[in-house]
């Protein structure tokens, strides 16, 4: 059985057989609101081609995702921190489709698809303020840990119910 930080219930949300796949774990597939975040590319941000650097996309979902936490979902990184918990990223699938420039605005919205009894994968889709043109997208896969021993543990029922908004 995976821990949880003292004090912590790792209670399910209720489901039923019909909701589980064969491997007896919830279908956790749901609809949500996407949230956006709008960013500026930083003289810092460019690489030798004069684009912006395929790893600062990372950079920008990240930085999107944590304003995203405290202003949408009303609970900041700060708060799973004081709680005992955190998110460690076990995967992330990148699409790179249009490259941004110097001083381009672009948005950044995300939002959750689907969780599993440990993570959350979020996915997200990065767009030229200009012109609407999708610049990226693709999605990235957490495992909720806890701060005390780093192994992964169940997500409580209060944060799924928080985070499925």
């Amino acid at each position: 059985m995976l821990g949880q930080p003292a004090g912590v219930s790792d209670e399910m949300p209720p489901t039923s057989a019909a909701d589980a796949d064969a491997t007896g774990i919830p279908d956790s597939r749901f609809i949500c609101s996407k949230f956006e975040t709008e960013l500026q590319v930083r003289p810092d941000d460019i690489d030798m081609y004069q684009h912006v650097h395929s790893s600062r996309y990372m950079d920008y979902v990240l930085a999107a995702r944590f304003e995203q936490m405290e202003r949408c979902y009303r609970m900041p990184m700060s708060e799973f921190q004081q709680r005992g918990y955190g998110w460690f990223m076990a995967a992330t699938q990148m699409n790179f489709r249009l490259a941004l420039g110097l001083g381009e605005r672009f948005t950044v919205r995300t939002w959750n698809e689907t969780f599993t009894l440990i993570g959350l994968r979020v996915q997200f889709q990065i767009e030229r303020r200009s012109d609407g043109r999708r610049c990226c997208d693709g999605w990235f896969d957490y495992v909720m840990v806890s701060l005390e021993t780093a192994r992964p543990v169940r997500i409580p029922a209060w944060i799924r119910a928080k985070y499925s908004i």
